[in-house]
Parts: structure tokens; sequence; C-alpha cells
């Protein structure tokens, strides 16, 4: 929506994929579907996809679940890695994303989160690019990475990390007081003013966050 402000004649589109599926298009948005940005989109041409549990049972419509996708794109195999290719792929060649997704009402395909960052805190989970996206639209935040941190209790708290725009002060305070719109659970219970790393693709060095800021809890 940012983007279409720019060039508001210009047609949008949305293409999902990974390096195992040879890169976007097995899942597409569509330029005629801009309706739904936020999405990326329906099986693409050739493909199947469907959103599983932990079982690999296929999950209720509006559940959140595992995407996972097949069709003649997908790799044969991690180059000389048994165990890592078996943890990914079936034998009738689902390849499981690890991506955590959910389809809505009219078939589209809506990203949730990694699964690898999803937070379970007193056995609930908690996805935190949800909450990112919401701590986003806070005037003074720059940026936001929100992390699991280790909790005796709770086995995990919901930990975010804030950049702050130049030339402004915050506290946490105020973000406790933004964050009221959440329900309780998803509220940040840790809040750490600090730079959030990105990769070169702009990705979180989340792996990084939890090393320091998950001891740093700890003590």
């Amino acid at each position: 929506k940012h983007w279409k402000t720019y060039f508001p004649h210009h047609a949008y589109d949305t293409n999902y994929g990974l390096s195992e599926s040879i890169g976007p298009g097995c899942v597409h948005l569509g330029v005629e579907n801009i309706h739904k940005v936020g999405a990326i989109g329906k099986a693409g041409f050739g493909w199947e996809i469907k959103i599983v549990d932990e079982q690999k049972n296929t999950v209720s419509k509006g559940d959140v679940g595992e995407l996972a996708v097949k069709g003649p794109g997908v790799m044969t195999c991690y180059y000389n890695d048994e165990k890592a290719t078996a943890e990914v792929l079936s034998e009738d060649g689902w390849l499981y994303t690890g991506d955590m997704a959910q389809e809505d009402e009219d078939g589209f395909i809506f990203l949730v989160d990694r699964k690898k960052d999803v937070i379970i805190s007193g056995g609930e989970n908690i996805y935190p690019v949800q909450i990112e996206n919401f701590l986003s639209a806070y005037e003074k935040v720059q940026d936001v990475a929100v992390i699991g941190l280790p909790d005796e209790r709770l086995g995990e708290i919901t930990g975010a990390i804030i950049s702050v725009k130049g030339g402004m002060e915050c506290t946490e305070e105020e973000i406790d007081e933004f964050c009221k719109k959440l329900p309780r659970y998803k509220r940040p219970k840790k809040i750490i003013f600090a730079e959030v790393p990105r990769n070169a693709t702009g990705k979180i060095e989340k792996p990084a966050l939890r090393k320091k800021y998950g001891a740093e809890h700890l003590v």
C-alpha cells in the first residue's frame, strides 16, 4: 500500500518461493488481486499447496500451520545431506517450507511467520511478525524485531528490540501504552532499545539477537 502511493498507475504483484522450489512462483498473487495485498496468493501454475499441523495433517481454513508445496520445481535433495533432506521433503514430493501460514475464506494464503521464530509462552503460540507489524506503526519506531526470551515459569516471554527514529526519544512506558491495543498475551514483556541487525537481503538476524539478549536475560 505504501508502494502504491508512489506508483499509483503501476500494477503490483507478489510471488512466493524458495531456493528449494527453484525460486518464486509456487505461490502467486496476480495483479488482478490487488484487493488481497498482504497475501502471497494461491498455488501457481502446476503447483499444489497445503497448510499442515505438526502431524502433517491439513488444518482447517483460517488456522495457522506450516505451508507445504508440491510441484515441478521442488528440489531432488540437499547435496550429500540425507538427514536435512528428510526433514523437509516427503517421499511423495511435498516440500515443507518452514513458513507458518493461514488460508482465508477465499483461498488466499497469508504468511504468518517462520516456524523456528514462533514464541511459545505459557502454552500460547505467539507469532513475532504480527507484533513487529503492529509496533512498526508507532510514529517513533524506525525498526523492530520481536524474539523469545527464556523464562523459568512460561518457557519464553516476548521481547521487542526497538530502533528509535533519529532525533526522537522513546520510553518503555510509551511502548507499553501503545501495546494495550494488543491482546494481553501478545504484549512484549521486555522492551530493549537498540539497533536491529539485518543481513544483506534485509532479513532480521534473529539468531544473533536471541544469542545476545537471551543470554543477557538469563543473567
